[in-house]
């Protein structure tokens, strides 16, 4: 499936984010319990990311591709929210080993970690990147 870029948001740092509104592949995301702030795995799961597309394939036929370079990134030394910054983000995915990919009913108008990992109603994790 492929993903509309406007309903995802890059998010650089240690471990980058990956969020996604109205996902297709909601459902089929474990429901993400972390009360304490550690992200668990999302088992049988992978992420490519790449400067054009990033890739997020799950078990069976659930899957999708964001056109990355379109998408929103913010995070980094500047703060920007510029597409320019995607090489960024995949170069923090490296070392990250993946990234955290979280699934929401909508992008929240702020990032509120707290809120985000103890709301109860999002999906997803740490999806570790294909070697």
């Amino acid at each position: 499936m492929l993903m509309d870029p406007e309903n995802t948001l890059f998010v650089r740092g240690a471990t980058p984010v990956l969020l996604l509104a109205g996902a297709p592949v909601h459902d089929a995301l474990p429901l993400l319990t972390a009360p304490d702030g550690a992200v668990p795995l999302c088992e049988g799961w992978s992420i490519v990311p790449r400067l054009t597309l990033c890739v997020v394939d799950g078990p069976g036929e659930h899957g999708l591709v964001v056109p990355a370079l379109a998408a929103p990134v913010v995070g980094g030394a500047d703060g920007g929210a510029a597409s320019s910054d995607m090489a960024d983000w995949c170069a923090d995915a490296e070392p990250a080993g993946g990234a955290v990919v979280l699934s929401l009913d909508q992008l929240p108008e702020t990032l509120d970690w707290s809120a985000l990992l103890s709301s109860g109603t999002v999906r997803g994790g740490f999806i570790p990147a294909l070697a």
